[in-house]
């Protein structure tokens, strides 16, 4: 994913509400969203080039359903071709038994194989967000204090880029509005892209930042290729609603 904004423990009874999108280039091919064959707890789309996932819940877990999201950490310089693919971290979390901390700990342990990304991760009792570029950062690897209404893109946890900031402001207001699930589409469809002023710098050329700033990116081989929302219920299933966006910004499904 490239954007997230998540409510946690806001709502009674609905402990986890998660919008985001999916940017990546249209040639990388995926599968939608589906129960897998080999883990059919486990309810995520897959990368087909690298194997992983970006998003995902299960049906069951050792605390009940549990969630996983990951984005990339924009950092063009410190970018490796050779790195595994981050997918995994979102796939091996979905598809194992250790609680986050343990699952945390594990990928520390690891070292910093990983090109940057931020990974959330939990269940109905506790989330966490863990990122292996945000070192200075005291709520790293840390349970998230609940009640709060959280956004990542492609930097580091709330960290004020434009389309975090507008996402996080409408998505509170869709909260408090009882809002209706097309409501949380029609937010991620957004297309506006910010003022150059409000650009975060990242490395990349002033052209890429414009084009990469809007909520929904369009551009000829890269943009947002799913819509996701998600909710973790404090009894029941979860439930995980997506869309396909074409490359002409359409929705196909």
């Amino acid at each position: 994913m490239c954007l997230i904004v998540l409510a946690w423990k806001v709502l009674p009874g609905v402990p986890v509400i998660a919008a985001a999108n999916r940017d990546e280039f249209y040639d990388r091919p995926a599968t939608p969203a589906a129960p897998w064959p080999e883990h059919p707890h486990v309810i995520a789309g897959r990368d087909l080039q690298g194997g992983g996932s970006w998003m995902g819940v299960t049906t069951r877990g050792p605390s009940g359903p549990r969630f996983a999201a990951l984005t990339n950490i924009r950092g063009p310089a410190e970018r490796r071709e050779n790195a595994p693919t981050r997918g995994d971290l979102v796939a091996g979390f979905l598809t194992g038994e250790m609680s986050a901390p343990e699952y945390i700990a594990g990928i520390v342990a690891r070292g910093d194989v990983y090109n940057g990304y931020n990974l959330v991760l939990g269940d109905r009792e506790a989330l966490y967000w863990y990122s292996n570029r945000g070192a200075d950062d005291p709520r790293n690897g840390q349970a998230l204090e609940p009640g709060r209404i959280y956004g990542i893109s492609n930097g580091l946890l709330d960290a004020p880029w434009p389309k975090v900031l507008r996402t996080k402001a409408q998505f509170a207001s869709l909260l408090c509005q009882g809002a209706p699930e097309d409501a949380y589409f029609e937010m991620l469809a957004d297309t506006t892209r910010a003022p150059d002023v409000r650009l975060p710098e990242t490395g990349m050329p002033i052209e890429l930042e414009r084009m990469l700033s809007p909520v929904c990116i369009e551009s000829d081989g890269y943009g947002t290729r799913t819509s996701t929302v998600v909710k973790l219920y404090s009894e029941g299933e979860p439930e995980l609603h997506e869309r396909i966006v074409q490359p002409d910004g359409q929705v196909a499904a």
